[in-house]
């Protein structure tokens, strides 16, 4: 033990006779002895650097990533092109050192970069205000549950089963654990049951969330839904892809009361899963159910323009318990990352990435149509992201990656009644030869 804990035996003595026992063993004695290892672990030795290195990298190779294989996986974490430029800046010291601004006075740089994060977020959601970030895309839609909650003085949600699995899988696990009311529609054709979501919504509904475009990539009637929602007196929350939002209409334009999202589309590395960096952006209304912090500038005595951060009241290392959340902290180098991926991009160059995903995308949906034994389950329109059905689909997506390519996601897993689909998406980074690539050889697999 002494090997690894940098405290001397006298020093482990006196916290045990602090604590009131004489010995480890002691202080562990409520632990079942049955659920003890009762042995010694079997820990090779030690290696020397070279060692180390050489089994590290032999590991790593393992590893099937998308600078080997073609990835045409979607689901919520995209592979898009990332300028070289961004590292090259994010990677500056006084920006990968730079640290939450506890103390903003002295972080005029942060907190400048952040208000630049937050203005971009609000062109492309079409909202009045962002805080400085969240976890990521799953965590930001709990935080907008409660400040719908908070504004509504209810706790019933209307979850669309559009909506991405593993978010819903957080809302219930975090939401559901603080007494919120989920309900889930089922879908039909791949969007919202208008008509079931009419006899869900009440007197009691706190919001309605929706995902745009959805998990299986089709465009949802946003401006409806949020009407309904607004009749009822709740709120409509929004889930969408930034990278959609530069072709597709502002959610803040449809109704929308609070807009989340997932930013790793813009400029952030898959990195096997993250970090990652939710948005949160939202109606003025609103501004004070909002969590996080939030950046605003404005004139010191002297007339200069400064940054500060306001609205606090809120947060959980100042009101502690009494907090309307407790995001105490921001992925504030990753927002950095968005924010020069959007500042190199600008409005035409994210548009021109849109529109590159979406036109191949539908380039190959039309040459997949062309496959045998292939059927396609939704009508409903779609942005870069589509649904595919196909005999033996865990078997075909096998084959294919023996290929190089990453086919797409099994979607059986998460609805059981969508067996043998298949969900792919198409980014701007995929090349035509890599398209007609992947039809080939899925042709192939299904002969």
């Amino acid at each position: 033990m002494s090997t690894y804990i940098p405290h001397t035996s006298t020093e482990l003595q006196e916290m045990l006779n602090v604590i009131g026992v004489k010995t480890i063993d002691e202080l562990f004695a409520e632990i079942p002895n049955n659920l003890r290892l009762n042995k010694d672990l079997d820990i090779p030795c030690g290696m020397s650097e070279l060692e180390m290195t050489r089994e590290l990298t032999s590991l790593s190779e393992i590893n099937k990533t998308v600078d080997k294989n073609v990835c045409f996986l979607g689901g919520g974490a995209y592979d898009h092109i990332i300028p070289a430029a961004i590292d090259h800046l994010l990677l500056r010291g006084d920006f990968f050192t730079a640290y939450t601004p506890y103390q903003p006075e002295v972080s005029q740089g942060t907190l400048q970069c952040i208000y630049e994060y937050q203005s971009l977020i609000c062109s492309l959601t079409g909202m009045d205000q962002t805080n400085a970030s969240l976890y990521e895309g799953a965590t930001a839609n709990v935080e907008a549950i409660k400040m719908a909650e908070a504004q509504t003085g209810r706790k019933k949600v209307i979850l669309l089963d559009t909506i991405n699995p593993a978010y819903r899988k957080v809302i219930k696990t975090i939401n559901g654990a603080q007494d919120t009311e989920i309900i889930t529609l089922s879908f039909e054709d791949g969007v919202c049951d208008v008509t079931k979501l009419a006899r869900a919504i009440d007197d009691k509904t706190a919001a309605v969330i929706v995902q745009y475009p959805n998990f299986f990539g089709c465009l949802e009637d946003i401006e409806n839904i949020a009407k309904m929602a607004h009749e009822a007196g709740a709120l409509c929350i929004v889930c969408a892809n930034p990278i959609a939002l530069a072709i597709l209409e502002a959610p803040g334009n449809l109704g929308a009361d609070i807009v989340t999202g997932e930013g790793q589309p813009l400029g952030v590395p898959l990195s096997f899963g993250g970090p990652y960096i939710g948005f949160l952006a939202a109606k003025k209304a609103l501004l004070r159910k909002m969590p996080g912090r939030i950046v605003g500038k404005t004139l010191d005595i002297d007339g200069k323009q400064g940054f500060v951060l306001t609205l606090q009241a809120r947060e959980q290392h100042i009101r502690r318990e009494k907090a309307g959340s407790n995001i105490c902290s921001n992925q504030a180098l990753v927002a950095l990352n968005t924010t020069i991926y959007m500042s190199l991009m600008g409005a035409e160059g994210l548009k021109e990435v849109a529109l590159h995903c979406f036109q191949k995308a539908h380039y190959m949906k039309s040459e997949l149509a062309k496959i045998e034994k292939l059927t396609v389950p939704f009508t409903s329109s779609f942005f870069h992201e589509m649904v595919i059905k196909v005999p033996n689909a865990d078997s075909v997506l096998k084959r294919m990656e023996e290929k190089g390519i990453f086919a797409g996601i099994a979607l059986e897993k998460y609805y059981p009644n969508l067996k043998d689909c298949i969900l792919l998406a198409v980014t701007e980074k995929r090349t035509k030869s890599e398209i007609d690539d992947y039809c080939k050889y899925l042709g192939e697999a299904l002969k």
